[in-house]
């Protein structure tokens, strides 16, 4: 029984190491520590590197961003739908804040070309349509689920707005 035990946990054991991971954002293409705007763990953006519970920018859960630690109705900042993104709770069509469809990111429910707002490509955000490395907005390390990237699209926009002040 105990070599059953010392088996299975030996054959779990790898698996655990990429559950619960974190993502880190990077300022345009840097990877340097310096440059992280924000770092995906656990279903919450947090601020830089940080993971204290003040530094929480947004929480991701069940397809709703929620403004920093709450989880109230209320405090819902954006609903994901598929492909589909909408301001605070809405599901209606006038309420469509962006549309992301084949890596890049459209204005409301548009497809047209013009109205591109960014391209992901390769764990790179590109400004519109360019795959340029100078056109590089920010960057991530890891996988992201379309809440966790619409979340961090928030978080770099607060960021940056931030740094402005």
């Amino acid at each position: 029984m105990l070599k059953r035990l010392l088996l299975l946990f030996t054959l779990l054991l790898p698996l655990t190491a990429f559950a619960g991971g974190e993502v880190k954002v990077y300022d345009g293409s840097s990877r340097y520590y310096s440059d992280i705007l924000c770092t995906v763990r656990d279903g919450k953006v947090y601020k830089g590197h940080s993971s204290y519970y003040s530094d929480v920018i947004c929480t991701i859960r069940e397809g709703r961003i929620y403004d920093g630690n709450s989880s109230y109705h209320s405090d819902i900042l954006y609903t994901v739908r598929g492909n589909t993104v909408y301001l605070g709770t809405s599901s209606y069509f006038s309420d469509i804040l962006l549309t992301i469809r084949d890596g890049q990111l459209y204005k409301g429910r548009s497809s047209y070309r013009s109205d591109i707002i960014a391209t992901v490509r390769d764990g790179r955000v590109y400004e519109g349509t360019s795959t340029y490395y100078s056109d590089i907005d920010f960057s991530f390390d890891g996988a992201l689920t379309t809440e966790e990237f619409v979340a961090v699209w928030y978080a770099v926009l607060i960021s940056r707005r931030s740094r402005l002040r």
